[in-house]
């Protein structure tokens, strides 16, 4: 019972605050200003009640507003700083690569040949070492055939396929790639063969020919197809082919195919 009594007496309390508001905000003709008073000071706490809450709510909203805000702005910073970060690294790797072309470009022959300086885009994708891809092609001047070499005239293969901008670079230890090579030091006659990319060989040499490991191998000009005295790289090992009609040796290359990132293309 008691509880009945207290809910009706709200409710009462309720209706009663309400039309007073209404009294107060509408403040229609006719009330006098002593009642309008009256009215105020019965409505006061509620109204400074009110008033203080809805600061309150629109003061959280602004809050809520501004972290979305922040949250915009800093994405927007953060997109702009990684932009900023890889155009940094972009003028570093350019950086990089004039700096590294022009040593290069300081230790080729281009005293002697008409080079084209290309940049290494892509290699053999089974690693075994049989070609690599140039940034430059027919619309440089580049045509199948043309010897490529690495810094201080190195021969390291010939253009296989030529597209406007790309050419692919057969490399000596290809399979079918056969060059003319002599030994500078005792003037030994061979042809230069890949072994699938695993090595080369200098192969065909007669038995009255003198190979000795440690004597540097270059191109000898016969044929026509490449320039004379191109260096190919240092006999390794000698020994005899399997008939006993020839003999062969081992080279190494004077540079790790792999590791290339910058050759010039002989045009002339």
């Amino acid at each position: 019972m008691p509880k009945k009594i207290l809910t009706k007496n709200l409710a009462r309390f309720l209706i009663v605050a309400g039309i007073c508001l209404l009294l107060i905000f509408l403040n229609p003709k006719g009330i006098s200003g002593p009642v309008q008073k009256l009215l105020l000071e019965i409505a006061y706490p509620f109204q400074k009640t009110f008033y203080l809450a809805g600061r309150t709510i629109s003061g959280t909203f602004e809050f809520l507003g501004s972290i979305g805000g922040l949250k915009k702005e800093n994405e927007k910073l953060l997109k702009e700083n990684n932009a900023l970060a890889s155009q940094v690294a972009l003028l570093e790797d350019e950086k990089k690569e004039n700096a590294t072309l022009r040593d290069q470009l300081n230790l080729a022959p281009r005293q002697k040949f008409n080079l084209e300086a290309s940049f290494v885009i892509g290699q053999d994708p089974q690693r075994l070492g049989s070609w690599i891809l140039i940034d430059k092609g027919s619309a440089n001047g580049i045509k199948a055939g043309m010897p490529v070499i690495a810094y201080e005239g190195i021969m390291i293969g010939k253009t296989e396929e030529v597209s406007p901008s790309s050419s692919k670079v057969a490399l000596l230890s290809d399979s079918e790639s056969a060059v003319n090579v002599n030994d500078t030091e005792t003037g030994a006659r061979g042809i230069l063969k890949g072994e699938f990319g695993l090595g080369i060989i200098m192969d065909m040499v007669t038995q009255t020919e003198v190979l000795n490991v440690g004597d540097t191998v270059t191109t000898s000009g016969l044929g026509g197809d490449l320039p004379k005295g191109l260096l190919v790289g240092k006999i390794q090992e000698v020994r005899m082919t399997g008939d006993k009609l020839f003999q062969q040796a081992v080279i190494i290359p004077h540079v790790k195919y792999a590791d290339l990132n910058t050759v010039f293309v002989i045009k002339n």
